[in-house]
């Protein structure tokens, strides 16, 4: 299956990083190599942008992204927690920008087969980082071994869902009878757990469940916010950083450490966070809970 992955505001964060020519920058999340390929076509020729990810493949699409002389680009297979540590590692000291998209793109959605979408039928895995070479922790590791009442804590503190403790109970239930290995057992189980109304509704009854085992499997809010302090002290003075986030539990932990450095000299660059304007969101529904937030380190 082929896979067109669509960056989110992306207008604006390269307007905010406000790169020149020859600066070096970090694409914290290469994914699908939206952002890389615009912060490779601003700085240049002369200029460098590491990219950062798990996953193997997203890299070899940042590499085909810079490829050419459009610019310097340098992969970097690791989570963005890691991010002082490896610029380090490979010379680097500071750099002049950083974006984070902390969204998963539509290949890590539509064509991983790690179990991200509740749409069509996947092993319950979840990770970012690419699977070869040994098995990782994952969503089925979770959803049948951990218990009922932490079940129930992340899917609440996690995914926000108000029917954690029902669903939770369902999971325990049903994985006494048969191991839950695949996304569409999952989903039954959450659709059978919930009131007809949730069910039916708007919003697919097992989004947020998805979205807390993702979040739990990855420890995405232990990683973003060592992620933010390593980028943050990596910048020059006068360097920028922007961050793109998708639901409130990860936009809360930037918006905090962004209030914790201006508490400390830096400047916002948007005193309220900028959301895609209503073309964007017509073009690419998946935008629409998007926030993003700047910030220059002085």
């Amino acid at each position: 299956m082929s896979a067109t992955h669509i960056p989110v505001l992306l207008h604006e964060v390269i307007r905010g990083l406000d790169l020149a020519a020859g600066a070096t920058a970090v694409d914290a999340t290469v994914g699908g190599g939206g952002y890389t390929k615009a912060l490779c076509d601003v700085v240049g020729p002369k200029g460098r942008i590491i990219g950062f990810d798990e996953d193997e493949a997203a890299l070899e699409r940042g590499v085909k992204a810079c490829g050419g002389s459009t610019c310097s680009f340098v992969p970097v297979l690791s989570n963005f927690r890691h991010m002082r540590e490896k610029l380090t590692e490979i010379g680097i000291e500071s750099i002049d920008g950083v974006a984070f998209d902390l969204g998963f793109s539509t290949f890590q959605l539509e064509t991983a087969g790690r179990g991200f979408s509740f749409l069509r039928e996947e092993p319950l895995v979840m990770t970012f980082s690419s699977v070869e070479g040994g098995r990782p922790f994952t969503a089925e590791d979770i959803v049948n071994g951990w218990s009922e009442e932490t079940l129930s804590n992340i899917l609440f503190g996690y995914g926000e869902e108000r029917f954690s403790r029902q669903i939770a109970k369902a999971i325990v239930e049903a994985r006494r009878k048969t191991r839950i290995t695949t996304t569409n057992a999952l989903v039954d189980v959450v659709k059978a757990a919930v009131p007809g109304g949730y069910r039916n509704g708007p919003l697919h009854p097992a989004t947020k469940t998805f979205q807390a085992l993702r979040i739990a499997v990855n420890d995405e809010l232990m990683a973003l916010s060592e992620g933010l302090a390593g980028a943050f002290e990596s910048l020059k003075p006068g360097g920028k950083m922007a961050v793109v986030s998708f639901h409130s539990i990860e936009d809360r932990v930037v918006k905090n450490f962004f209030k914790e450095k201006v508490a400390e000299g830096a400047v916002l660059l948007a005193k309220k966070p900028i959301a895609p304007t209503f073309q964007e969101t017509r073009m690419n529904p998946r935008s629409r809970s998007a926030k993003l937030r700047l910030i220059q380190k002085n």
